[in-house]
């Protein structure tokens, strides 16, 4: 990324360039980032083509002024602060559901070496810390958005006894589980990797059944005072205390919506698959 293509990045999300690249520039990054740039999964529900490239990505997030989920958020995120200086690792997380830990690849995250030691970066988790988390602390970390904690993961347990690697009950070496508020978000592998080995995870997500993404639309983003949703045809305002305002949008109402609440001009609306 040139130094023109960090120019338009910073001026999307509304912030300066920082003198240096240390801990508290990266905390007034990625907070710009959360507030300016939505976490959305329209492009599945439009059938938009998604590829998982340096350009592209900066293309619709900078360009289109989109959004997007885990892979083009963190991707381009990544991409910036690189530019600006910073030593980033792309790292990949599988998530905790209902059923254990998701697929390989599930999540994109950061890694941030500062000064001050390594962060956890991640503006594509929707609604999670607003900071950069200590990747090197095991206490509790207080956030606007919960109290944060990482751990290390449990061993594997040897094979005959319960759990292989990469069956969902172990982890490979040095793996950390994030806890928000005591709930365990995602695990995390320490290993770095490129853009190019989240593709099939990517594809999954955006053409699986079991994917929430297909199953699901979604627009949200941070604000000053807490968070505004939009899912379908349902806007959710929730204020930093908690309160939540929910109302149900009438048809021409949507695209609107889109633009008032997140800068995203739609020709048509995007609609779950029957």
């Amino acid at each position: 990324m040139d130094t023109a293509a960090a120019d338009a990045y910073l001026e999307r999300i509304e912030a300066v360039r920082p003198a240096f690249p240390d801990a508290d520039a990266l905390r007034t990054l990625q907070l710009s980032h959360l507030r300016a740039v939505p976490f959305e999964n329209l492009a599945i529900h439009l059938g938009e083509e998604i590829v998982l490239a340096e350009q592209p990505v900066l293309d619709k997030i900078v360009g289109a002024r989109r959004g997007g989920f885990c892979y083009k958020l963190n991707g381009a995120f990544a991409a910036l602060l690189d530019a600006l200086g910073y030593d980033v690792e792309l790292l990949s997380a599988r998530v905790f559901g209902p059923d254990g830990l998701g697929i390989p690849y599930d999540h994109l995250a950061l890694r941030v070496r500062t000064p001050d030691g390594p962060l956890l970066t991640d503006v594509g988790f929707g609604k999670h810390s607003h900071y950069p988390l200590k990747l090197d602390s095991r206490s509790d970390q207080t956030d606007p958005g919960g109290v944060f904690r990482i751990e290390e993961a449990p061993p594997v347990a040897p094979e005959g006894e319960g759990g292989r690697e990469g069956d969902g009950h172990g982890h490979g070496h040095g793996d950390l589980d994030v806890y928000r508020d005591g709930v365990a978000q995602y695990r995390l592998e320490q290993r770095p990797r490129v853009l190019a080995d989240f593709r099939a995870g990517c594809w999954w997500h955006r053409t699986s059944p079991a994917s929430h993404f297909t199953q699901s639309l979604i627009c949200s983003r941070l604000t000053e005072t807490g968070r505004i949703t939009l899912s379908g045809r349902t806007l959710v305002s929730t204020g930093a205390d908690g309160t939540r305002d929910e109302r149900e949008l009438g048809a021409d109402e949507v695209l609107p919506a889109y633009l008032d609440h997140f800068g995203i001009t739609l020709d048509r609306e995007p609609r779950l698959a029957p």
